[in-house]
């Protein structure tokens, strides 16, 4: 009897390993409730002081502005999801770096590298195409485009770490596509899709592997 508890302890360290070795795991469950609620506040800034009047539908709001106008709003719309961006990414970054060091791990390993290039590829294609769309004015389009390419970035690195980041690609691909049937509605999707699932994630995660 104590021979098969040595071995299924065993195997289960053995497994431990081979995950470690093949997963990124320091992904901190903060990290998604601090990226939602600067997404929240980045939202809520270009309500309150960027889109007059807190218009939510900048499409319509457009009709009665000047192209000088227009232009400046969405310049600074660019600059606030720039600066939204920037700060998540930082704070993933040092909530994971403290994780790691706190579990004695490596935050740069060949399963962070495929973890990167897996998540960066459709995340680049994204951010481009949304270039695109600014050119060719289809404002409109670009948050249900940019979560869609965030959700398929989530999907595509999913392998490479906690399961549970597949299934918020899913989550973010689906926000996205129903965003793309209510154009008018980009700031309220973007709430939900990186600010909300963002927070829900996050704190999921922290319970189940921090807390």
């Amino acid at each position: 009897m104590e021979n098969n508890s040595q071995s299924i302890e065993d195997l289960r360290t053995i497994r431990k390993i081979m995950e470690e070795s093949t997963r990124f795991l320091s992904l901190s469950g903060l990290s998604g409730i601090f990226a939602g609620a600067i997404a929240i506040t980045g939202a809520l800034i270009a309500y309150i002081l960027i889109l007059k009047n807190g218009a939510i539908n900048f499409e319509k709001q457009g009709i009665n502005l000047a192209d000088q106008e227009i232009l400046s709003v969405r310049w600074k719309m660019i600059a606030d999801a720039s600066c939204v961006l920037m700060v998540s990414i930082l704070c993933s970054l040092y909530f994971s770096i403290r994780k790691a060091k706190r579990e004695g791990k490596e935050l740069w390993s060949p399963s962070s590298k495929r973890l990167l290039v897996n998540l960066m590829i459709p995340l680049i294609t994204g951010g481009i195409f949304a270039v695109v769309l600014l050119i060719h004015n289809h404002f409109e389009l670009i948050v249900p485009e940019l979560l869609i390419f965030y959700g398929l970035a989530l999907v595509n690195a999913g392998k490479f770490t906690y399961g549970e980041v597949f299934y918020l690609g899913i989550l973010e691909i689906a926000t996205g596509l129903t965003s793309s049937f209510f154009p008018g509605q980009g700031l309220l999707f973007w709430i939900i899709g990186f600010g909300i699932l963002h927070i829900i994630y996050g704190l999921a995660m922290y319970r189940k592997y921090e807390a």
